[in-house]
C-alpha cells in the first residue's frame, strides 16, 4: 500500500512537471495598445511580421529580435505577396487603340509599353511593373506629360510566404518594428500570433 501511494505521488509530480515545461501551441496575441506610440499596455503582446517571400529574410528578422532578448518563431503559410507597382493606362477601347497608344508612348520615350487584355475583359496598356515606387511614379509622370491618364497600383500574387511572430513584454514600444518593416507587413493586436 505504501509503495502504491509513493507511486501515485511520483506520477502526480511528473505530470505537473510535464505540464509546466511542455511546448505550447502559438496563441493569438491578446493585448491592448495605446494608439499614440503603439505601446503595449497590458496583457501578452505580440506582433507578426510578414509576409516575406524569402525564408532568409524571415530568418534574419527573427534573429534580430532574438538578439534583443525577445521570443520569436518563424512559420510558413499562404499569403498575398507584393510583386511591384503596376503602371497602366486603363479603359482602352480596343486592341488597335492600345497599339496606337503604345506608338504614341514610344514617341515620348516610353519604349517598354505593351497592350494587354481581351475583348471580354477590356484593354489596357501596361507601362511596366516596378519594385521601387519612385520609378513607377517617374514613368507615370512621363506618360501623363504625354497626355494620358495613368494608374499606379500595387500588384499582388498568392504564394507561400514566411512570417515572424515576435512576443513583446508589456510596455514594449512596437513603433520601431512598424517603422523598420512598414505598416503593411506588421500585424498588431488579435491579427498577430504569439510565438
Amino acid at each position: 500500500m505504501k509503495n502504491l501511494l509513493l507511486l501515485l505521488i511520483l506520477a502526480n509530480v511528473l505530470y505537473f512537471m510535464w505540464g509546466a515545461f511542455a511546448a505550447k501551441d502559438p496563441q493569438p496575441g491578446v493585448v491592448l495598445f495605446e494608439e499614440s506610440g503603439r505601446r503595449a499596455a497590458v496583457g501578452r503582446s505580440c506582433v507578426t511580421i510578414g509576409p516575406f517571400e524569402a525564408k532568409d529574410a524571415a530568418d534574419s528578422a527573427a534573429l534580430e529580435y532574438r538578439m534583443q532578448g525577445l521570443k520569436t518563431a518563424t512559420r510558413q503559410g499562404r499569403a498575398q505577396v507584393f510583386v511591384g507597382h503596376s503602371v497602366q493606362i486603363q479603359n482602352v477601347d480596343s486592341r488597335d487603340a492600345a497599339r496606337r497608344i503604345v506608338g504614341q508612348l514610344g514617341e515620348h520615350g516610353i519604349g517598354d509599353a505593351y497592350p494587354i487584355g481581351t475583348d471580354e475583359n477590356g484593354y489596357a496598356v501596361a507601362l511596366g511593373t516596378f519594385g521601387n515606387a519612385e520609378n513607377a511614379e517617374n514613368v507615370a509622370l512621363q506618360a501623363e506629360s504625354a497626355g494620358f491618364d495613368v494608374t499606379v497600383a500595387p500588384m499582388m500574387r498568392d504564394a507561400m510566404a514566411h512570417f515572424v511572430d515576435v512576443g513583446l513584454p508589456p510596455g514594449e514600444d512596437v513603433g520601431a518594428i512598424v517603422e523598420q518593416h512598414g505598416e503593411a507587413i506588421v500585424a498588431l493586436r488579435d491579427a498577430a500570433v504569439c510565438p
